[in-house]
């Protein structure tokens, strides 16, 4: 088995049965947004391999493709996920943007051809049985219906993708980054107190847990926090009005319209930004510490935060290591922080 992609031989495929697939609806998905239509047949096929993305069952395969979906569009700024199908461990064919509508997965190629995923492990690992059948039965149907020639080909296209990784060179310079919604890592539904907006304060916290250097993990890492602070802590929501992990991501926590539970005496009045990690000893990365700061302008030029707002660690307001000590030694250069 080839480690970046697997290759399906045009003739003398058998006939098989036809592939479970589930759609758009059955996995979650949002609405689907890519219009550009492909003009059927296609004539070409492309597979690729999704690293760290294994799931052996119907619930945690339609939960990938969600994050995988909420990545795509939040992170990469894409109208959805780029592949046309995906395939999962479990032996299902999960509904991308489908048969109709043209993906993003091969610049060059993605007018001309079908894109097939198959999650796995890490890259070089084969996919199991189930989902080798389950492809085969998809590419069968394709060709059976119309939606592939015959005489269809795959090009070799060597790339190593590991998903999930934000290419942070691709997205454009904005004052506001882009932030992943509490849709994206599954919040819970709460009813919180409204933010008394602008925010006078920014506190800079940390969460003192593990940390996240991939977007999956950092989805999570706060649904985790979530379920610690409302089912241990029994505060209404996450405390954070956003979280910063280590691949460079801001996630939303309660945002900037609910009121956190993160600094006694501050919570109606400051924005509490939170790192996902223990920065006593090592620093966030340069990644995560920009994205903050991005997220800070972003505040004052949507009015969420006052011009003069005064920055400050947590720290400072409470007897606490938070946000540890590393990291207080950078944000106390940043601007406006409170000597």
């Amino acid at each position: 088995m080839l480690p970046k992609l697997l290759v399906f031989s045009a003739l003398g495929l058998l006939v098989c049965g036809s592939p479970t697939i589930v759609s758009r609806k059955e996995w979650g998905a949002s609405s689907l947004t890519c219009s550009v239509p492909l003009s059927l047949p296609v004539a070409y096929l492309i597979t690729e391999q999704l690293s760290r993305m294994e799931c052996r069952d119907r619930a945690s395969c339609s939960r990938m493709v969600r994050v995988l979906q909420s990545h795509s569009v939040y992170s990469k700024g894409w109208c959805d996920v780029a592949f046309n199908f995906l395939v999962g461990d479990d032996g299902n064919v999960y509904e991308g943007v489908g048969w109709h509508v043209r993906g993003l997965h091969a610049p060059g190629y993605s007018n001309v051809s079908l894109g097939i995923a198959f999650f796995g492990s890490k890259i070089g690992n084969s996919p199991t049985p189930d989902a080798l059948s389950a492809a085969e039965d998809l590419i069968n149907h394709a060709v059976q219906n119309g939606y592939l020639s015959p005489q269809y080909i795959q090009p070799l296209l060597l790339k190593e993708e590991t998903c999930l990784i934000p290419q942070h060179s691709e997205m454009p310079k904005k004052a506001c980054p882009s932030i992943t919604p509490r849709s994206a890592w599954e919040a819970r539904e709460t009813h919180c107190s409204q933010m008394n907006l602008p925010a006078k304060f920014v506190i800079i916290i940390h969460t003192a847990g593990r940390s996240c250097n991939e977007s999956m993990d950092c989805l999570t890492r706060v649904r985790d926090i979530q379920s610690f602070h409302i089912d241990h802590q029994d505060f209404c929501d996450i405390a954070y009005h956003f979280l910063v992990g280590q691949d460079g991501g801001v996630y939303e926590g309660v945002g900037w319209n609910i009121e956190g539970s993160h600094t006694y005496g501050y919570n109606d009045i400051a924005l509490g930004i939170a790192f996902m990690g223990n920065f006593v000893e090592q620093p966030p990365n340069a990644a995560a510490l920009k994205a903050a700061q991005d997220l800070i302008q972003c505040a004052v030029a949507e009015g969420y935060l006052i011009p003069d707002y005064l920055l400050m660690g947590h720290s400072d307001v409470s007897n606490i290591l938070s946000p540890g000590q590393a990291l207080y030694d950078i944000i106390r250069k940043w601007p406006h922080f409170k000597h």
